[in-house]
């Protein structure tokens, strides 16, 4: 028999939906549990891969990879920016001063760290080293740059505050030491004039200056509290920082940021990972289903198959029928699943923000989870590795229903049936 013969025989044992047979019916289960398994893996691979990517573009994107700090007020500030400036690893070097402060408005107060950075150079020219101000509307941050007292705030901040550009906040800062008592503390009142919208947790506890006014209000001088670098490889920030270190005088040292957002980045690709190997589980489950599925179709096909070999099948084309069955439902229900999981990772976020808004409650807040909302990133190499998984389990899954099939006596079938 030709393969084009067997080829049909598969397909009518696999597709004669509406004819009431029996194997018809098994694989259209099969192939609704890979359909269900593949479209839920796919979706929670490109929400946990979404996250991941926010992650590493929107949130490490916005804090520096590495600061530097000084035991000391650093002074020498611009000759210590130089020099790392002068490193291969490195892509950008900003100074910043930060100290912590209260934010107040009428009579709600709240607690901030603000941070002071440069926005303008020694000649008078912009500087946007600090790619978070890029987030701003361009009014706003032209107006944020322009005013030399004026303020940046987080919209969760801003939010609980209850100001919008153009109103003014009264900060709190410490006039010596940490201490915020009446006695040692400075109130400034300065002009809101831009609102950071991030959608991540920066919103909830950022407070900007620019560079001289926050240095005057933490009584610094000329001095900063650090410099913030961006380095051009994210993942290899603890050897940078160690060989940044070795290249300056004693007195200074590093935290990055595998130091503040490590945690939560090993936990998100720990999470990713765990749910991989779960749902994968959930497809060998469901290619196991092909074995029983295609047990059943032998055993009820057993006539069919003993007349095949009478008429001179051999016991090989028998089990290259069944093999054919199970990559025919493999290869529909890696079609279908990848395509119904594609399109509910697209939906996903619209659908979970409708169900926000009709809810009235947010389900992502920047006040527990890094980002409000549910990214989503759909990687081919996943919905490769996915669907190349589930078509090879299915092939395996009808290797033994196929050996059974091909070592059915003809003779011995046909005289059970007989009688």
């Amino acid at each position: 028999m030709n393969l084009a013969t067997l080829l049909r025989i598969a397909l009518r044992n696999t597709f004669a939906w509406g004819k009431g047979y029996l194997s018809s019916f098994l694989s259209s289960l099969s192939m609704a549990g890979l359909v269900l398994a593949i479209s839920l893996l796919i979706t929670v691979l490109s929400v946990m891969n979404g996250f991941d990517k926010e992650m590493r573009e929107r949130i490490l994107g916005l804090v520096p990879h590495i600061t530097i700090y000084s035991h000391l007020p650093m002074r020498d500030w611009r000759d210590v920016m130089a020099q790392l400036a002068s490193d291969e690893q490195v892509e950008s070097v900003a100074p910043f001063v930060e100290f912590d402060s209260l934010f107040m408005r009428g009579s709600t107060i709240e607690t901030a760290r603000a941070i002071g950075l440069a926005l303008v150079d020694e000649e008078g020219g912009e500087l946007r080293q600090a790619r978070l101000l890029q987030l701003l509307p361009e009014d706003e941050l032209r107006a944020f740059i322009a005013d030399p007292r004026g303020l940046a705030l987080g919209q969760g901040l801003a939010g609980r505050l209850g100001v919008v550009p153009g109103d003014t906040v009264t900060l709190i800062a410490p006039a010596e030491g940490n201490a915020l008592s009446a006695r040692a503390a400075r109130f400034e009142t300065l002009t809101l004039r831009a609102v950071l919208r991030t959608d991540t947790e920066l919103d909830q506890s950022a407070a900007f200056l620019a560079l001289p006014a926050a240095a005057e209000l933490a009584a610094m001088g000329d001095a900063v509290s650090g410099l913030r670098v961006t380095t051009r490889d994210l993942f290899a920030v603890s050897d940078t920082a160690w060989h940044l270190l070795n290249s300056l005088p004693p007195g200074y040292y590093s935290t990055t940021w595998m130091m503040t957002h490590g945690n939560l980045y090993a936990a998100i690709q720990l999470s990713r990972d765990l749910v991989t190997i779960l749902l994968l589980s959930i497809i060998a489950v469901a290619a196991f289903n092909v074995v029983s599925s295609l047990v059943l179709v032998v055993f009820d096909k057993r006539g069919g198959i003993a007349i095949l070999r009478t008429l001179g099948a051999a016991p090989r084309h028998i089990a290259l029928v069944f093999l054919l069955q199970g990559g025919l439902i493999g290869l529909v229900g890696v079609v279908l699943g990848t395509l119904f999981g594609v399109g509910l990772s697209l939906s996903v976020p619209q659908a979970v923000a409708y169900l926000e808004e009709w809810l009235g409650f947010r389900f992502l807040n920047t006040d527990v989870y890094p980002v409000s909302f549910l990214p989503v990133d759909i990687l081919p190499r996943d919905i490769a590795v996915v669907a190349g998984a589930a078509f090879i389990m299915c092939l395996l899954a009808a290797i033994y229903p196929a050996v059974r099939a091909a070592r059915l006596a003809p003779a011995a079938v046909l005289q059970s049936e007989r009688s």
